[in-house]
């Protein structure tokens, strides 16, 4: 019996364009799983292998895909052919590189086997989200990379639907939660600077140690009335800190 692979999608008010019923579509995700939970469900699956040789082929051939990318090679790992790539802009044809103004990034291209998966899910659009809410993007001022990075102590804009931050519940505001340890970091509400429903400017806390974070907005806004209940926005990028 062949797998069936089900997207449900959610629909949101789309700004940037002149019609007034124009929509974009978002994921309505399921849930989150790292690297132990894969290997837990290929253990609960029956895997030959036991858990403990499982992470430890994954973080060799992790170590070593690594070393191989940073030595300037294309290396297929996952789901994706990953190489480095260059941002900045070289001035003459003896440029040299000058840190802060030119930088690395990865570059990750699906695989062939990625693409044609993707093919075979059926997709349910299950018409407007209920919520309305959610953020569009996020721009690191320091840095000027969006939907990627956080700078402690630096600016953050967001942009996006419905986001401004409003409502008596302790809930609403603005947090990071790391995705290593789940460790939530709260942004004061003297951090935010710019507070509106398209747009909000905040302050990255200073402390905010370096890791992988997900950031988390909640608010009882809502156009003409406050909601009873704050409703949740999480992005949908992970943004490194370090």
């Amino acid at each position: 019996m062949s797998k069936i692979f089900k997207i449900i999608v959610e629909l949101y008010e789309l700004l940037i364009t002149a019609r007034k019923d124009d929509r974009m579509g978002r994921v309505v995700f399921t849930g989150s799983l790292k690297v132990d939970d894969l290997i837990d469900v290929a253990v609960t699956r029956g895997s030959e292998l036991n858990a403990a040789t499982l992470k430890a082929a994954y973080e060799r051939l992790m170590e070593i895909a690594l070393d191989e990318i940073r030595n300037g090679k294309l290396v297929e790992f996952g789901f994706t052919h990953n190489g480095v790539a260059v941002n900045g802009v070289f001035i003459g044809d003896h440029a040299r590189w000058i840190d802060g103004e030119h930088k690395l990034y990865l570059k990750a291209i699906p695989t062939v086997e990625v693409r044609k998966a993707l093919k075979e899910v059926t997709v349910e659009v299950r018409g407007m989200a209920a919520s309305g809410t959610y953020i569009n993007s996020l721009t690191d001022v320091v840095s000027g990379e969006i939907n990627t990075r956080l700078t402690p102590g630096g600016g953050v804009n967001l942009s996006g639907v419905k986001i401004k931050l409003v409502g008596d519940s302790p809930d609403v505001g603005i947090s990071l939660i790391n995705v290593e340890h789940g460790d939530v970091i709260r942004v004061p509400s003297t951090s935010i600077l710019v507070n509106d429903p398209s747009k909000i400017t905040f302050i990255v806390p200073p402390s905010l140690s370096a890791g992988d974070y997900r950031l988390s907005l909640a608010t009882q806004y809502a156009v003409g009335a406050l909601l009873k209940e704050p409703r949740t926005c999480v992005f949908d990028n992970v943004l490194a800190c370090g």
